[in-house]
């Protein structure tokens, strides 16, 4: 099955006796028992609910894994999969990476015994220079956030696999309807739901996707342990937006494509970072791993002061910290996303004064364009 129909029509669904097209929202804590020693399969929510193991059936699909476990949050998701390891161990990350997960690394990993080493993921040679004995891990997103680094998943997987490490990528900036790590050899997806995959800023979701089944029963473990499980109501809304996702992406990119080639013209604008500009040193494993490029640009502008005309300029594009939905929004990576990450950090990133991340939207391209010319004015 296409991923476009999976997005649509999701899991199996023959929970309603009524014939419901759309799955029921099962808002229950806990559910009645047949009798002692058996059950209707769900006991209380925190463990699963109809609702959730829906979605996370559907996410599954999508990524072809061997199961998803829905999050409340992106950032519940990582410190979950931050749970498999113990004091002493070691992971090694893209240096470039969302500010939440270099605070998560840098002060929740660290206060637990847990290092991490920032590599350029992009060099295979690199990641091979940064195995320790504790290594146990790599993690990448790519592309990156927010300098659209690429890495190369499948060579990446073979290194992971050569050490015994697990290769944990995060999809949120592609989704599975471009790029499907685990069929590239990665052992676990991890998604901020709360972007494409939900696609309407309205609620707050993570994904942990597993290829295999040791895996997730440790996460599901840690999940009804610690409680950051998703709630039936956000899961309809993430299985609402989720049968949009195929059509929204196509928009994102074709919109993006014409604003970045766009954005190159401008001569206030020194440098645009997007993974399908010709120029970008990472377009050919793009091309190889993935089918398309997304609707994430960054770009630098020629001072602070104009990067900060266009964030007051703006009207149609809003300044907002978050990105993948329907809206275009601009972001200050500097003062939002990555406020936290240490500034010699930021810096060696490219990260400063200058840097605008924009995720476009699926408004018709022209105005968008039409308000960022008005912005640069």
């Amino acid at each position: 099955m296409k991923t476009g129909t999976i997005c649509v029509h999701g899991a199996k669904n023959d929970s309603s006796p009524t014939g419901a097209i759309t799955v029921p929202i099962y808002q229950a804590a806990t559910f009645s028992h047949p009798g002692p020693g058996r059950s209707t399969g769900y006991d209380y929510s925190r463990a699963q609910n109809p609702t959730r193991e829906y979605l996370e059936k559907t996410v599954a699909n999508l990524e072809g894994g061997c199961g998803a476990i829905a999050f409340s949050t992106g950032m519940a998701a990582e410190t979950a999969v931050l749970d498999l390891f113990d004091s002493g161990d070691h992971i090694i990350a893209s240096d470039d990476l969302y500010g939440g997960t270099v605070r998560l690394f840098d002060n929740t990993a660290v206060r637990h015994g847990i290092n991490t080493s920032y590599v350029d993921t992009g060099s295979v040679k690199e990641i091979e220079n940064a195995i320790k004995p504790a290594t146990k891990a790599i993690f990448i997103e790519t592309p990156t956030n927010p300098m659209m680094k690429v890495t190369d998943i499948a060579a990446t997987a073979a290194i992971a696999e050569k050490h015994k490490l697990l290769l944990i990528v995060d999809n949120t900036f592609l989704t599975p309807y471009f790029q499907k790590p685990l069929s590239l050899g990665a052992d676990i997806v991890i998604h901020s739901g709360t972007k494409y995959l939900c696609g309407h800023n309205d609620t707050l979701a993570g994904f942990v996707v597993c290829a295999g089944s040791k895996v997730e029963e440790q996460l599901r473990f840690i999940q009804k342990t610690t409680g950051a499980c998703l709630s039936p109501f956000d899961s309809y809304l993430l299985i609402r937006g989720i049968k949009t996702l195929a059509l929204r992406m196509e928009k994102h990119e074709e919109n993006a494509r014409v604003i970045a080639e766009w954005l190159c013209a401008q001569p206030k604008i020194k440098k645009v970072y997007y993974a399908g500009l010709p120029d970008h040193p990472g377009i050919e494993v793009s091309k190889k791993q993935a089918s398309g490029f997304g609707g994430m640009i960054s770009f630098r502008m020629d001072s602070e002061k104009s990067a900060v005309r266009v964030l007051e300029r703006v009207r149609l594009i809003k300044f907002a910290e978050s990105l993948g939905g329907v809206e275009t929004l601009i972001t200050y990576p500097l003062t939002q996303t990555h406020l936290d990450v240490p500034k010699e950090k930021r810096e060696q990133s490219g990260i400063d004064e200058r840097l605008l991340r924009l995720s476009v939207g699926i408004e018709d391209s022209s105005d968008i364009i039409e308000d960022l010319k008005q912005a640069l004015a």
